[in-house]
């Protein structure tokens, strides 16, 4: 239990990798505020797997690129778990489309939720942490970020500035001992993936080393190591966990 009592946020954290980050943090003894926007219905059947675990779980719903509604999560989160020491940034949508053809609104969509979510719960959890002298943050980038694609140029951008964005924090925050790190997950086995074309997913198995997409729990067990006093040393950086995609 190396984070046992410790106070955890996710977001978007009903479904897919969100999901396994909060059973995982619950599994290595935190409490977990469980962020969702839209089902509810998921997000407190993901509190009760916590709860099972002997874990405190509270589902909250908020769309975190609204900063009103971000900050306010957070506040009911210290009042709820009692303190926030544990921020995962995980929300985020696709919008794809080619660039010739891509809205203003499905840019400004996934920059919005994907990258400026991430700033309005960080800014928010900030004072908090400072009082606590203590915190991990936790940003989920993509290995888009690095390798772009066809389709995706809003979710690149958002995902590249999600690891700019945690280096300058970690700069602004290391002197406190807080922490921010980024994970930048491959292609992953998620409700997402498993609606790919077969031809696709077999063009993508060719480019991982490891021959198979990650599961949802191998990007927790990542989460739960930045998270943990092991990682105590490490802050401005990105771990990347792609199979070996883009090595």
């Amino acid at each position: 239990m190396v984070l046992n009592g410790k106070k955890a946020v996710v977001t978007g954290a009903s479904r897919g990798i969100g999901r396994a980050i909060a059973i995982s943090l619950a599994e290595s003894g935190a409490d977990v505020l469980v962020n969702y926007t839209n089902d509810a219905e998921a997000a407190e059947k993901v509190c009760s797997d916590i709860k099972k675990l002997g874990r405190q779980a509270i589902a909250h719903r908020a769309n975190v690129a609204d900063p009103e509604q971000a900050s306010s999560m957070i506040q009911f989160a210290v009042k709820q778990l009692g303190r926030v020491d544990i921020l995962v940034n995980n929300a985020g949508v696709t919008r794809d489309n080619l660039v010739v053809s891509l809205r203003d609104e499905d840019w400004d969509s996934v920059l919005s939720i994907n990258l400026k979510g991430a700033f309005n719960c960080v800014r928010a959890v900030i004072r908090p942490m400072l009082k606590a002298k203590w915190g991990r943050i936790i940003n989920i980038s993509s290995i888009i970020a690095y390798t772009g694609n066809v389709g995706q140029a809003n979710y690149a951008a958002s995902k590249g500035g999600l690891i700019a964005f945690t280096k300058s924090v970690a700069q602004e925050l290391g002197s406190r001992k807080i922490t921010v790190n980024a994970i930048a997950p491959g292609y992953i086995e998620t409700d997402m993936t498993q609606s790919l074309p077969e031809a696709f997913r077999e063009k993508m198995l060719s480019r991982i080393a490891l021959g198979r997409l990650g599961r949802p729990e191998e990007i927790g067990s990542a989460a739960v190591f930045l998270a943990s006093d092991a990682a105590s040393y490490i802050t401005g950086q990105t771990i990347i966990v792609d199979g070996g995609m883009a090595v």
